[in-house]
């Protein structure tokens, strides 16, 4: 990020709306995140310019309001060409900068990213954003080159495959983390949805305890989830565990999604989230208390971006978090929107716990399950199965027949898989010792 925008520039928002305007203070929160001090806020109605985006009349009310405010910077609720940027740019007073949405998210990740692979991952996708307006505001005759050496494009698209193939050459911790955390048994669930939705506050309520399992992989990290209103209050994915009807179960946040993006911008930030297909079920957390037509858009977007993703429709759980807020008419025109675009929705607040046991059992229904039955002689070892066997199934019965026990459960098929290994061992163990 600029150096400005950590100073707390004094800003001017501009936004664009349509007829008629959807209230949002979603750009105000963004220019929040980014360090921007908010002077003035100017809002033009109708359709998109395209010379300037916002309309020459709006440009020159943005050029008085810069000079009376003192503001050193514009940021554009929207995503402008090469040539609107540089209209309204020449436009307003000397040395004032100009940012649009996308730019403004993007100095948001490269403030938050805190580790190499992060770091990477946010040039990679300033290299993607800039690409198509190096080539929009490229000449003609450099555009006939472009695949030469030597020109910005082919160097922008050398540095993209370079940094795609060292991030691909790159261990991430978060993927060694999980793959060793299903190796032990743990069913994975993956939290989406927009940010502020309530996501984190969820994963702290479905949570069994304080303590956090940081996607670093180090165990027991002792610092609390953020639930601040804060757009992007962190780049990095949380993981902590609960146990849902005796099995443990590890939950991952996820960045959220902002409207009006890129969907690759935040996923690219959020490896958990093209890799919900893995999980064994997706809550996909929708704020009901947007508006209706608001609420169905968001909802409808998030869906098509994790079906993008490869995730099964039949995993995704949609939480219509934030039900405690709206009346009964209100939380049923949202479940009603909710029910249209998939599954039957879970109306939940995260906030006071309302209805959060209803959620665990729609997870629940979707871990993956099998029932087995194993014998191994009696003794300390077969002790050993046994209480590993409550420790990580639903276990049936327990059967003494002299020499022998007899055991029979439910639980997550990796550790069903061990158990049986380990019973069978034991019982050619048996059979060698006699």
């Amino acid at each position: 990020m600029s150096e400005h925008t950590q100073n707390g520039t004094p800003t001017v928002v501009a936004k664009r709306e349509s007829t008629p305007p959807v209230e949002t203070d979603e750009i105000r929160a963004l220019a929040d995140a980014a360090g921007c001090s908010v002077v003035a806020e100017r809002t033009q109605t109708g359709p998109e310019d395209p010379g300037t985006h916002l309309g020459r009349g709006a440009v020159d009310d943005l050029a008085t309001l810069v000079d009376s405010t003192g503001a050193r910077q514009v940021v554009v609720d929207g995503e402008l060409t090469p040539g609107q940027h540089h209209a309204i740019e020449t436009a307003l007073p000397e040395e004032t900068r100009v940012v649009d949405r996308y730019r403004l998210v993007l100095e948001i990740f490269e403030s938050r990213a805190s580790t190499r692979r992060a770091q990477l991952q946010v040039e990679l996708a300033r290299l993607r954003y800039d690409l198509p307006r190096v080539i929009e505001s490229a000449e003609e005759g450099l555009l006939n080159t472009s695949v030469e050496k030597g020109s910005p494009v082919y160097d922008i698209r050398d540095r993209i495959d370079r940094l795609e193939r060292k991030l691909a050459e790159t261990p991430d911790p978060a993927d060694q983390f999980r793959k060793r955390r299903r190796e032990e048994g743990f069913d994975l669930v993956t939290i989406a949805g927009y940010t502020n939705a309530g996501k984190s506050t969820l994963l702290r309520r479905l949570a069994d305890e304080m303590r956090l399992e940081a996607e670093s992989g180090l165990a027991d990290e002792t610092t609390t989830a953020s639930v601040a209103d804060r757009l992007f209050e962190t780049l990095e994915t949380t993981t902590r565990r609960t146990t849902i009807d005796g099995r443990p179960v590890l939950a991952t946040d996820t960045v959220g999604f902002v409207s009006d993006l890129p969907h690759w911008l935040v996923a690219s930030f959020s490896e958990t989230l093209s890799e919900a297909a893995a999980a064994d079920a997706v809550i996909l957390v929708a704020d009901a208390s947007d508006p209706c037509e608001e609420f169905r858009e968001k909802l409808s977007v998030a869906l098509d971006v994790l079906d993008e993703q490869g995730v099964d429709g039949a995993d995704v759980i949609t939480a219509c978090n934030k039900a405690d807020r709206l009346a009964e008419d209100e939380l049923e025109s949202r479940l009603a929107a909710a029910e249209e675009l998939g599954p039957a929705p879970i109306p939940v607040s995260a906030r006071t716990g309302a209805n959060v046991d209803a959620l665990r059992s729609a997870v629940r229904v979707r871990l993956p399950t099998e029932r087995s039955e194993f014998r191994m002689p009696t003794g300390d070892d077969a002790m050993a199965v046994v209480s590993r066997a409550y420790d990580r199934t639903s276990v049936e019965t327990v059967d003494y027949d002299g020499s022998t026990v007899r055991v029979v459960c439910e639980g997550p098929p990796s550790v069903l898989e061990r158990l049986r290994a380990r019973a069978e061992e034991l019982e050619v163990q048996g059979e060698t010792d006699l």
